[in-house]
């Protein structure tokens, strides 16, 4: 898994001008799911999005955690995180998982991170046309991959 993690002061997600997810003081999930995810992945990557200290404590300084500051979270499927730009301009997208993979993955990981994080989160729609909107607060943007742990 391949997520982009976007400290926001709000963000939101609308599918034909309906607004379908809405936050304020979180974080923007971008994920991107490969065939060999595994529930492992999904769990590991949860709680290092919990856990992550991004957020502003009282002296200024990113010490505090999602978790910590009760913030909230849109996650978003993007396959494109896996795209292959190595040959010619048009990017491949070969590596990203197919709906009927990746699908039970996504929404698995909504769901270990709302046990980790113990509120509801609010998603994009899995495979629409989605308009995304944010307010990079920072900005603070973290890239993370669950087969580079380091």
């Amino acid at each position: 898994m391949k997520a982009i993690i976007q400290r926001v002061s709000k963000a939101s997600v609308a599918i034909e001008g309906q607004k379908i997810a809405n936050i304020n003081s979180g974080v923007l999930v971008l994920l991107g799911i490969v065939n060999d995810d595994t529930q492992d992945d999904i769990k590991w990557l949860s709680n290092k999005i919990t856990n992550l200290r991004i957020f502003s404590d009282d002296n200024g300084v990113m010490n505090e955690s999602l978790l910590q500051t009760q913030g909230d979270a849109i996650v978003v499927s993007q396959f494109t995180l896996h795209a292959n730009t190595k040959k010619g301009n048009r990017p491949s997208y070969i590596q990203a998982a197919k709906p009927d993979v990746a699908i039970p993955l996504y929404k698995d990981f909504v769901t270990q991170l709302e046990q980790d994080l113990g509120k509801t989160i609010q998603t994009g729609q899995f495979g629409a046309d989605m308009k995304v909107e944010l307010l990079n607060d920072g900005p603070v943007t973290i890239i993370i991959d669950t087969k580079d742990r380091k």
